[in-house]
């Protein structure tokens, strides 16, 4: 699994010109499920996400994680993250997973998230067209492979 993590000021996912995700302060994720990802790579990308220390404490360095500044959650999937763009200039998306993976593997992720972090997290829609719209904080953006955990 591949995850692009934003802090953000704040952030929604739009499908159809209907809004159906809206936060304030907090982390917009983007993820990208592959194949041979599983339940393993979901709950350590869910505890390293609501733990990372990217928000900034009394002395303005990045010292507190989303929990500990109760900030809110949106996670978006997005297939593209798994691209391959060695060769050509048509990217290829041959490590994404199917559906029948992905769809659970991305709802586990956003349940391990919400336990880790005690609050629900709001969802764009799997395989929508989303418009997502963000304010990005800092700007703050991590990008985290569960491939490179070890």
């Amino acid at each position: 699994m591949r995850l692009v993590i934003q802090r953000v000021q704040r952030a929604s996912v739009t499908i159809a010109e209907e809004r159906v995700a809206d936060i304030g302060q907090g982390l917009l994720v983007l993820v990208g499920v592959e194949n041979g990802d599983g339940e393993a790579e979901a709950a350590w990308l869910a505890a390293k996400t609501a733990n990372m220390r990217i928000f900034n404490d009394e002395n303005g360095v990045m010292n507190r994680s989303v929990k500990e500044v109760e900030g809110e959650l949106l996670a978006v999937s997005q297939f593209t993250l798994t691209a391959s763009t060695r060769k050509g200039n048509r990217p290829s998306y041959i490590r994404a997973a199917g559906h029948e993976t992905a769809v659970p593997l991305y709802e586990r992720y956003c349940e391990m998230l919400s336990e880790e972090c005690g609050k629900p997290v709001q969802r764009g829609v799997f395989g929508a067209d989303m418009q997502v719209e963000l304010v990005n904080d800092g700007p703050v953006t991590i990008i985290i492979d569960s491939k490179l955990k070890e």
